[in-house]
């Protein structure tokens, strides 16, 4: 087996273009993908963050727990509230406020030096700005793409641990389009 790349026709493959970038272009091709209209991140750190825990493993550890790492499962943010509110004096543009659920695993020691985890969330809100198209057929959806670490984290009382928390979430409008592109042909 070998990748399209390792063919003979290099004018074929992804990579950068030499010379006229027109040249070698074949057809207009109707492409289904999703785009992005607008897009921003937000990046934090947070103290003092309560993160109660469901689903220990092992089910019965003994207390009190030792903190020992804690990061987001999933990259992929639940958004629990989202209002969008279009501004009357700046056509395009919505007010996006987004309540986000990060899932995030801590793992600790018990009192018996028994390793163990458990599951939980960190929530934030987002208040932005943002261009979200408006009398479309098709609605855009408003997504967050999310990561958590946590370096430190402190065991509180029965499942629950204050963590400090370094956070990053991008929250994009997109929406499953049909463009149409210049294209150089198959590979």
């Amino acid at each position: 087996k070998m990748s399209f790349c390792n063919n003979q026709q290099t004018d074929k493959c992804p990579g950068n273009i030499n010379g006229n970038p027109m040249s070698g272009l074949c057809e207009k091709v109707c492409v289904q993908v999703k785009k992005v209209f607008d897009a921003c991140i937000l990046q934090t750190s947070l103290d003092d963050l309560d993160v109660c825990l469901t689903n220990l493993t092992p089910s019965s550890p003994t207390y009190p727990l030792t903190f020992v790492s804690g990061y987001s499962t999933s990259n992929v943010g639940d958004i629990t509230s989202l209002t969008v509110t279009p501004i009357p004096d700046k056509p395009g543009l919505s007010r996006v406020v987004a309540t986000i659920r990060i899932p995030v695993r801590i793992n600790y020691l018990d009192n018996n030096s028994i390793k163990g985890y458990g599951s939980g969330f960190i929530t934030v809100t987002q208040d932005v700005i943002m261009c979200v198209p408006t009398g479309s057929i098709i609605t855009p959806d408003v997504v967050a793409t999310v990561n958590v670490t946590m370096p430190k984290g402190v065991y509180k009382c029965e499942q629950t641990f204050t963590v400090t928390a370094c956070i990053t979430v991008i929250m994009k409008v997109e929406a499953e389009v049909d463009l149409l592109i210049p294209s150089y042909g198959y590979c």
